[in-house]
């Protein structure tokens, strides 16, 4: 589930879309009046939407998008005025006065493509670092020159190794650079 961070100036005002949200079946993870608390609990949560006013004690709207990691988006709720001349296509604005029916279906959306992100990046494979390129292929040379393997039957050897040990590919080859050195 996406994690949701309420920030407004009054803290009224985020308790209320809050309680709206709780109410239609989302969780709140927190509600905050500052951009700093948001950005303390963003340290915590990999990833979620941040749902925000435009201005704040210690910043504005723009600063705290900027500052946001990577896994969250921001649903700006402000004055039509402020949603124009927001020139950042990556906040979604919402008019205010707030239509709640607006606010429910906007927040559905976000939360879908958050999801729909989360498992791309779960599908594609991890990249390795040099380091790990240069484990792997260590341990290759040393299956290949002692067992006479192709390079393809190594590879094999040490993925068939790693998924029976539970261990990672790279932890593998490790082993096997270890064992030999022994």
């Amino acid at each position: 589930m996406t994690s949701i961070i309420i920030v407004f100036p009054k803290a009224e005002d985020g308790k209320s879309i809050r309680n709206l949200l709780v109410r239609h079946g989302y969780e709140v993870a927190a509600v905050c009046t500052r951009g700093s608390q948001v950005l303390n609990y963003t340290d915590m949560i990999n990833r979620g939407i941040v749902i925000s006013g435009y201005k704040f004690p210690d910043m504005y709207y723009p600063e705290l998008k900027n500052s946001l990691p990577s896994g969250f988006d921001m649903l700006l709720l402000a004055s039509p005025r402020v949603c124009t001349e927001c020139g950042d296509a990556e906040i979604i604005c919402i008019t205010m006065p707030l239509k709640v029916q607006d606010l429910i279906s906007t927040l559905e959306m976000m939360c879908m493509n958050q999801e729909r992100r989360h498992k791309k990046l779960r599908t594609e494979p991890k990249q390795r670092t040099d380091e790990e390129k240069r484990i792997l292929w260590e341990a290759k040379e040393i299956l290949m020159e002692r067992n006479h393997m192709t390079e393809e039957e190594a590879h094999r050897y040490i993925q068939k190794c790693s998924m029976d040990s539970g261990t990672s590919l790279t932890e593998t080859a490790q082993m096997v650079i270890t064992i030999t050195k022994l």
